[in-house]
């Protein structure tokens, strides 16, 4: 089952852009109890991240209806798709981070310091296809993991706040701070990171392929 997010009717706030750049457009829907889209559709392949736990409903032209049921912290892929219309329908307001994916398809570079290979204990693959590769990176409390190397450009959202100490292989060493749903861009990069808090970090990242 994939998800699709509610686009606002007129006179609510439309959805939030975090970026836009020649490979991926980044937005942010806050969708309150009860509110219903207006009939869309979405012409680009997608994929949402959910920053809560939610209930939505998608109504079809022909009156077909799909229940969807989420969790926060999950991740789908979402087709380009036909129309609908889209409402809580659930108790509470719900965040997606939605990445409508302009890259056609492209390959993973051959990489030595692929951190999937060199760290499978904090990196895995949720779902990998022609457009993108998704991560879920998870640290423990003061946790240190190894050097590795990203080599797509990528979308990073946090699930957890984050404290980091970043250290690449010329010993230069950065920290870096972050709150939970914060979203960033990130590029090619070689580093060994540790986590400087008490607390489980978690963060997934989208690799755009190319």
């Amino acid at each position: 089952m994939f998800a699709l997010a509610a686009l606002p009717l007129a006179g609510q706030t439309p959805p939030e852009v975090k970026f836009d750049t020649p490979e991926v457009r980044v937005t942010e829907v806050t969708t309150p109890p009860g509110q219903k889209s207006a009939l869309h559709e979405h012409a680009m392949n997608r994929v949402m991240i959910y920053l809560d736990d939610g209930h939505m409903t998608l109504t079809h032209p022909d009156g077909k209806v799909d229940d969807v049921r989420f969790r926060a912290g999950e991740v789908r892929w979402s087709p380009a798709g036909g129309q609908h219309t889209s409402e809580n329908t659930g108790a509470t307001p719900y965040r997606i981070v939605e990445l409508e994916l302009k890259n056609g398809p492209g390959a993973l570079p051959a990489n030595p310091l692929d951190p999937v290979k060199v760290d499978p204990k904090r990196y895995k693959v949720e779902f990998e296809n022609p457009q993108v590769r998704v991560l879920r990176a998870r640290y423990g409390p003061h946790d240190a993991g190894v050097l590795h190397e990203h080599i797509l450009n990528r979308v990073t959202v946090f699930l957890t706040d984050q404290h980091m100490k970043i250290t690449t292989p010329d010993g230069k060493v950065q920290e870096s701070n972050g709150k939970a749903g914060e979203i960033r861009l990130g590029a090619a990069a070689k580093h060994r990171e540790e986590n400087l808090s008490a607390a489980p970090f978690e963060v997934i990242a989208v690799e755009l392929k190319r």
